[in-house]
């Protein structure tokens, strides 16, 4: 196993390079496998900008031998596409990319990258750089409703409750779709993880979605295997959810393994509602594989590549980071999330992920709603398919902090971006939007019941 050297610093493997090579986020020094000084981490950047892309196949950062995930990448990268690149530097293909080299066609390059090649690009990149980059790689998926398109903003409807009251999950739902959300999904974090929660939180849903005929998609975030069952049983879902990680052993921690997502990949399709390629909903968050001591000595950001890896092997109409969630111990401040939530959009959208994010952050983070604010308008700018839609921006159930229904209007008009065509659609026709922008009829859920 090779070594790297840099300005008088030497990296034992290519791990470390990396570790070293990351911004400062509380995660990785908890981890004891950041950067010293700043000295170091230039110095790390430096090595890895001149590293061959050809290095990331030859030395995977997790030994294949002992993670299923590393096998499934390299059995799945497209071994002639990549030949193009492989003599390329990392810094050589983050000049090529910023140049908009790829602009036209992106499907070659992204068959070839591992998530690993997605995870150093970020790290040599600016904000600037992963929000410019990103918008120069759209994601477009379709189900009911279109998501990713060039000036769409979408949302989900986060309608948690924390008892899963039937009544209340269907008046936040409501009230969401009176303010213009809900074209992503409408889904619920059940409180419940048993079948019969789930099949209530189900039909719910699918009460509000079937009497007012809402071009959405249903999604209950139980655990996969509540949701396999609920499938089995007939239940009113389109989308199956997962959070999942970047190493086995973390996906372990999930409860999940890639022959249990295969197995629910089959189901879904069978059994689901929609009959559209993209039936998934994957959810990550940088730091979840260092809460379950399943990080492997890998960094945080790059193991947070490696989920996108998970997750394009399933073609999702869904992925977000939540970027904020995990909480200070990951992503200390305002500024870690705000890098956090950037460099997860960045390598989703190289990976060729339909990328929304949950800008988010818990109460004992060193954030406030200003932060969450500007965050948010970053990532928009930066062609984000989606955020949270949360009654009030304060989740009742999760108790974190995201994005209100508000919040996501204010984006789509400071921004001028509009919902997906078919939302857009069904809101003029029920005079809540015309030309784009909410009517004075916007926000009361009362015009939806009349």
């Amino acid at each position: 196993m090779a070594s790297y050297s840099a300005s008088g610093f030497v990296f034992r493997d290519l791990r470390e390079l990396l570790a070293k090579a990351n911004e400062p986020k509380s995660g990785d020094q908890l981890a004891g496998i950041a950067a010293a000084s700043a000295q170091e981490r230039v110095a790390a950047k430096r090595a890895l900008a001149e590293l061959p892309l050809s290095r990331f196949v030859e030395e995977p950062v997790i030994a294949p031998e002992r993670d299923e995930l590393t096998r499934a990448f390299l059995a799945e990268q497209d071994a002639g596409a990549f030949r193009a690149l492989a003599g390329l530097s990392v810094g050589e293909l983050r000049e090529r990319l910023l140049a908009g080299a790829f602009d036209a066609d992106p499907s070659a390059l992204r068959r070839a990258l591992l998530p690993e090649h997605a995870a150093a690009l970020a790290k040599l990149c600016s904000n600037l750089d992963l929000a410019l980059a990103a918008k120069r790689l759209p994601v477009v998926v379709q189900a009911r409703s279109t998501l990713g398109l060039p000036g769409r903003l979408a949302s989900r409807i986060q309608p948690n409750h924390p008892a899963d009251g039937a009544d209340g999950i269907r008046a936040s739902i409501l009230e969401g779709l009176a303010y213009g959300s809900g074209d992503a999904v409408i889904g619920v974090n059940p409180a419940d993880d048993r079948l019969d929660a789930v099949l209530r939180v189900a039909r719910a849903i699918d009460d509000v979605m079937t009497a007012l005929a809402v071009p959405t998609q249903s999604c209950v975030l139980a655990h996969v295997t509540t949701q396999m069952r609920a499938f089995e049983r007939g239940a009113p879902l389109d989308l199956v959810f997962q959070s999942v990680a970047g190493s086995e052993k973390g996906n372990r921690a999930f409860g999940v393994s890639l022959a249990l997502l295969d197995e629910a990949n089959a189901l879904v399709r069978e059994r689901g509602r929609l009959r559209t390629p993209q039936v998934w909903y994957f959810e990550t968050g940088q730091g979840s594989e260092l809460s379950s001591d399943a990080h492997e000595g890998v960094d945080q950001l790059t193991l947070e590549a490696r989920c996108y890896g998970v997750a394009r092997r399933y073609a999702p109409l869904l992925v977000n980071t939540v970027v904020g969630f995990i909480g200070p111990e990951y992503l200390y401040d305002a500024r870690e999330i705000a890098r956090a939530g950037l460099e997860d959009h960045f390598m989703g959208k190289l990976l060729g992920l339909p990328m929304g994010a949950d800008v988010c952050y818990t109460n004992h983070a060193e954030a406030d709603q200003n932060d969450l604010e500007s965050t948010a308008l970053q990532l928009a700018a930066a062609g984000c398919n989606y955020f949270m839609g949360v009654p009030l921006g304060d989740d009742c159930m999760l108790h974190y902090q995201s994005t209100s229904y508000h919040d996501v209007a204010a984006l789509r008009e400071l921004l001028q971006l509009r919902p997906a065509p078919e939302l857009e659609r069904w809101l003029e026709e029920r005079e809540l939007m015309r030309d784009g922008r909410l009517t004075p009829r916007a926000g009361d859920a009362r015009s939806l019941l009349a």
